[in-house]
């Protein structure tokens, strides 16, 4: 059986990992096994992150609709959200914080309509 030189292939992996590590400092960016090392801990840092994004956002979102509902009436965040499903109101909290925010007016209608 033949010898397989992998030169052009190795070479092309390697060279792909170390562009990713561009930017690590010292030897993390420039020595093949710590960058290998360092890319695969800065790729599951970036995995974990996006997974806390949307936990982050969801709060953020959550806050604003609380702070609005507590601003304009003496009710909570949970007997707001809880006053919407009875009546049917299907809105997301995405949507219900861009409402509080932008479109206040709508916002307390919405209120309204789900206490009136």
């Amino acid at each position: 059986m033949t010898r397989v030189r992998r030169g052009f292939v190795a070479r092309k992996r390697r060279m792909g990992i170390l562009e990713s590590a561009k930017g690590f400092r010292g030897g993390h960016s420039k020595l093949f096994r710590t960058a290998n090392q360092q890319v695969m801990k800065a790729q599951k840092y970036a995995y974990a992150g996006r997974k806390k994004k949307k936990i982050s956002f969801r709060r953020l979102w959550i806050r604003r609709i609380n702070a609005s509902v507590r601003g304009t009436s003496s009710f909570t965040y949970s007997t707001f959200m809880h006053a919407l499903k009875k009546k049917g109101i299907l809105v997301n909290r995405k949507s219900l914080s861009q409402l509080a925010l932008l479109e206040p007016a709508l916002f307390q209608n919405l209120l309204q309509k789900t206490y009136g």
